[in-house]
């Protein structure tokens, strides 16, 4: 079996100041991103009209869910996090699905990412605390209930940041693991597949007649599942007498489709998830050290 490499973001180049700026595919994704981010937020901001048309109606539409969601979580006293939140949201959401062109890194694929997101929030909480106790009553928080508790108060503060950057970059970082492991699994099945198909010429001829008469008899039938594995197994067949005949080998034919399929989890379903659940702890979070008027004592 193939060795499963995982490396990190590629460098470009370093910038020779403050002891070396490294622009890694990280960075350049972040741009795109960003840039993406401002270029859509601009032209659907614009050109508002009394009678929308369709993209100004699901641009109000996606904006109201958002606002509902950040005053239904946050308390409508702080809908004004709304479009902090809707950042972090699209900011994960797109840093994941730029992964999937193939041609970027994913920046939630990076630690150092969702850990600065991670800070920001803290850090609007530990502002919040100080601007509505103080400096002196923040820092007497830590001595509650009782004094010797201060310890495990300050790691609490420290570790939240830490956890959230961890369960976000865990997920996602682990989806790839996945499917690096799937496809050498797939590429070492496929190898073996067509290697036993091809061990003599009768079982190509087999399974490519199968495959057509297989084929020809779900025709008038809708069962996609027999069209797709009549498809399968012609296409074994043939690359079995392909290699054979030692015209191509190691064809990973496995490799084809099934990793797509579950793509839509680990890529599609798995970001969506994990940019959800990051804006509702941030939301909750910030909501904790926010509290309505009539709430903070």
């Amino acid at each position: 079996m193939e060795n499963i490499q995982v490396t990190g973001a590629y460098i470009y180049y370093e910038i020779p100041i403050l002891g070396g700026i490294k622009i890694t595919s990280t960075t350049v994704s972040l741009l795109i991103v960003t840039a993406f981010l401002m270029i859509v937020g601009v032209m659907l901001g614009r050109n508002l009209s009394k009678k929308p048309g369709t993209l100004q109606v699901l641009t109000e539409k996606g904006v109201m869910m958002l606002h509902n969601l950040v005053s239904e979580t946050m308390g409508s006293h702080n809908a004004h996090w709304m479009p902090y939140i809707g950042t972090i949201f699209l900011s994960s959401l797109f840093g994941s699905f730029v992964g999937l062109t193939g041609f970027f890194r994913s920046t939630t694929a990076d630690l150092s990412v969702p850990l600065v997101w991670a800070l920001m929030t803290t850090a609007i909480i530990w502002y919040q605390s100080i601007k509505r106790s103080g400096l002196l009553g923040w820092l007497k928080g830590f001595t509650e209930p009782i004094v010797v508790m201060t310890p495990m108060n300050i790691i609490s503060e420290i570790a939240q940041p830490v956890s959230m950057a961890f369960r976000h970059f865990g997920n996602v970082a682990g989806g790839g693991v996945i499917t690096s492991i799937l496809y050498t699994a797939l590429s070492l099945a496929s190898t073996v597949l067509i290697g036993a198909v091809s061990a003599t010429i009768v079982t190509p001829i087999i399974f490519a007649v199968a495959g057509v008469l297989l084929f020809i008899n779900t025709l008038k039938k809708k069962k996609l599942f027999r069209k797709i594995l009549s498809v399968i197994v012609f296409l074994i067949g043939v690359l079995g007498a392909l290699q054979y005949f030692d015209i191509c080998k190691d064809i990973p034919l496995l490799q084809f489709g099934i990793p797509a399929v579950l793509s839509v989890y680990f890529d599609i379903f798995s970001g969506f998830i994990q940019a959800f659940v990051f804006s509702l702890l941030s939301m909750v979070y910030i909501s904790n050290a926010c509290p309505a008027p009539d709430e903070q004592s």
